[in-house]
Parts: structure tokens; C-alpha cells; sequence
């Protein structure tokens, strides 16, 4: 099974996940990106993961004292994550956020949806690198980290991503066989060694 791999070093491993496939085992599909990795390196533990549809950078620890460390970083919000998506139409400002509180939308589940009474709080900033063709390409950064947040989020700005079968209105969803949204960059602090650490790929699309 072949993975891709952008860094390793004795504590952590980064690989790039390709769209379609899972991080986790699941129901759907046997196939997933932590199983390919344990091929590669039997000690491999999660620490976090990437929507099914979504592409790109996936950090894998690779002993138990780093993958504690990780999952506090990411808790507390000191590895630094930025995304690159296509979304439909002309987004209007070059730049700005998105805070909302989202919530599982439980009668359409796996959809998540904004709830102002009783939902979570999430953050989400969007820079815009070009617009044409009817479409913007953006920058998304998150400050938060809820399921689904940067779909939700720009279908809640009036601009789904592209091939988004959740959030995408009909005829808008078919403009990409895939949904155009990519992990691009992590830059964090290697919890073990303290070595600062950058790890960028642009998308294919």
C-alpha cells in the first residue's frame, strides 16, 4: 500500500492523505490511511485526522510519549494548520473570519450545522489567493477544530466548496469530482526535541 511521506524523524512521522480515503478504520471501506502507515512503521498512533473527502497533511506519532505530547498540542492549539480549497463564486472581501457554534445536525447526519443555543464554538479564517472563473481560491486557517468546520463555514459565507456532496446545492457539487479542500501546511515545535518543524505541499487541484 503506498503512502507518501513529507517528514520522519524518530518521534513523529507526516504523510499526505489522498481524498477518498479514510484516516481511521471504518465501516465503509477497510481501506485506511493508519493501516497503510503501520506497513510502514508498526509503531504509528493517531493524533488527529482529516475528513474522508479531504485531502493532505496527516501527522502520525510514532511512540506513546509523542503521541501524548501531539494530542495536547492539538488540544491547545499550538500546531499551526492552513488549508487550501476552491470554493463557487466571487468571494467578495480579500479577507476575513467565520465564528459560529456548530453542532451535529442529527437527523442528517454526518452534517453538522450552525446552532447558536447549543453549539460549539469555532473560528476560521480565510485569506483570497484568486478569483476567477466564477470561483475563489482561499486560504483557510482554523482556530478551532470541529468536525466539518471549514465546509460548514463557507457554505454559512455563501460559498460551498467545490464537490462538497454535504453542504454543496445541486448543480454546484458536480464542478469537481472531488472536493476541492487540502491540507496544505502544519508548522508546530517537535514536542520532543523542540526542533521547529514546517511541512508544506500544495494540492493537486
Amino acid at each position: 500500500m503506498h503512502i507518501s511521506i513529507l517528514y520522519e524523524d524518530d518521534d513523529l512521522i507526516i504523510v499526505d492523505k489522498p481524498s477518498g480515503l479514510l484516516c481511521v478504520p471504518g465501516l465503509s471501506d477497510p481501506d485506511n490511511l493508519h493501516d497503510r502507515v503501520l506497513t510502514y512503521h508498526k509503531n504509528a498512533r493517531v493524533v488527529h485526522r482529516l475528513d474522508m473527502a479531504t485531502s493532505g497533511l496527516v501527522i502520525f506519532a510514532l511512540n506513546h510519549e509523542a503521541q501524548k505530547r501531539l494530542s495536547k498540542m492539538f488540544e491547545h492549539k499550538t500546531i499551526q494548520k492552513r488549508y487550501i480549497a476552491v470554493v463557487a463564486g466571487n468571494v467578495s472581501e480579500n479577507e476575513g473570519e467565520i465564528i459560529s457554534p456548530l453542532i451535529c445536525d442529527w437527523e442528517s447526519r454526518p452534517k453538522q450545522k450552525v446552532d447558536w443555543l447549543s453549539g460549539k464554538w469555532s473560528h476560521t479564517q480565510y485569506q483570497v489567493l484568486e478569483r476567477k472563473n466564477n470561483s475563489s481560491r482561499i486560504c483557510l486557517t482554523p482556530h478551532t477544530g470541529r468536525t466539518h468546520q471549514l465546509r460548514v463555514h463557507m457554505e454559512q459565507l455563501g460559498h460551498p466548496i467545490f464537490g462538497d456532496q454535504l453542504y454543496c446545492h445541486p448543480g454546484i457539487n458536480d464542478r469537481a469530482d472531488r472536493l476541492l479542500l487540502h491540507a496544505k501546511s502544519l508548522v508546530f515545535t517537535q514536542p520532543i526535541t523542540q526542533k521547529p518543524i514546517s511541512v508544506i505541499l500544495e494540492p493537486s487541484f
